[in-house]
Order: C-alpha cells, then sequence, then structure tokens
C-alpha cells in the first residue's frame, strides 16, 4: 500500500516537468510578442529572457528531483 501512494507522489511531483515546459514556452512567447511590438527594446530584455528560462526550468528540475525521491 505504501508503494502504491508513493508512486502517486511521483506522479503528480513529475506533473510538474510538464508545467516547467509550459512556464518557457510562456516566457518565449511574452518575450517574442514584445520583441515583435518594439524591436528596438528587444536587445535590451535579452538577459531578462534568460533568466526568465532559467528559473523556469529550475523550477522543472526541482519537480523532476522530488519525483525521483519518492
Amino acid at each position: 500500500m505504501e508503494g502504491d501512494i508513493s508512486s502517486i507522489g511521483a506522479g503528480l511531483a513529475a506533473i510538474g516537468c510538464g508545467l516547467a515546459a509550459l512556464g518557457v514556452g510562456n516566457v518565449a512567447a511574452n518575450f517574442l510578442s514584445g520583441a515583435l511590438r518594439n524591436p528596438s527594446a528587444a536587445a535590451s530584455q535579452v538577459t531578462n529572457f534568460f533568466i526568465g528560462i532559467a528559473f523556469a526550468e529550475a523550477l522543472g528540475i526541482f519537480a523532476f528531483l522530488v519525483a525521483l525521491m519518492q
């Protein structure tokens, strides 16, 4: 019984990996939307773009680690 509950917990934690992928896509989509609206400001926002992707990806890695620890 305990193994079954652990597997359910690992599956729920693995959902975070998929949600992190959605977060990275959302960051990239918003950056491209802003860059196409104002191309002159796009160069100054590249750093923020990479920081946003790094934070979203880090959450996915943490969710993956939680799934592995179950």
